[in-house]
């Protein structure tokens, strides 16, 4: 079966700081192809740059309908794909389960937006720092972004 396989990343240095810097990688492979991407923001958030990883890696797809296998370390993207939060958050106006703001819902709502046009993308966790290859790799360009600001 066709598909493509994505590992993605993101990095920050000085997380919560109003001055700090962040990064995002991401690797895709399609059959012997195979993509890297990197970028940085000013004061961000390291779940802002992992869900900017996701969203930029997503953005390059050409196929609507094959088959997309999503890597990340962030359970914070994993557990609100696979567990539906989104759902939640949508219905209650983009509250969470305290009443309060989402955050990060611009990006959020840029996720979902990609999500929902593919015909079949999964999620899957995997754990960070561990010596999987293509997880390095999207770590090594999430910090390459981030050193390049």
């Amino acid at each position: 079966m066709d598909k493509v396989i994505i590992y993605t990343d993101g990095a920050c240095s000085g997380n919560q700081n109003k001055e700090n810097k962040g990064g995002y990688g991401a690797v895709m492979i399609y059959k012997n192809h195979r993509k890297e991407i990197y970028g940085g923001e000013v004061n961000t958030t390291n779940n802002r740059m992992e869900l900017k990883g996701c969203i930029e890696a997503l953005k390059t797809l050409k196929r609507k309908d094959i088959a997309v296998e999503v890597y990340t370390d962030s359970a914070y993207i994993c557990n609100c794909i696979n567990q539906k939060w989104y759902v939640k958050w949508r219905k209650n106006g983009w509250k969470n389960s305290t009443n309060k703001p989402v955050e990060n819902k611009d990006l959020w709502e840029k996720l979902l937006y990609l999500i929902e046009s593919l015909e079949n993308i999964t999620f899957i966790k995997v754990k960070g720092h561990s010596g999987i290859e293509l997880n390095e790799l999207a770590d090594e360009l999430a910090n390459r972004g981030m050193a390049n600001l």
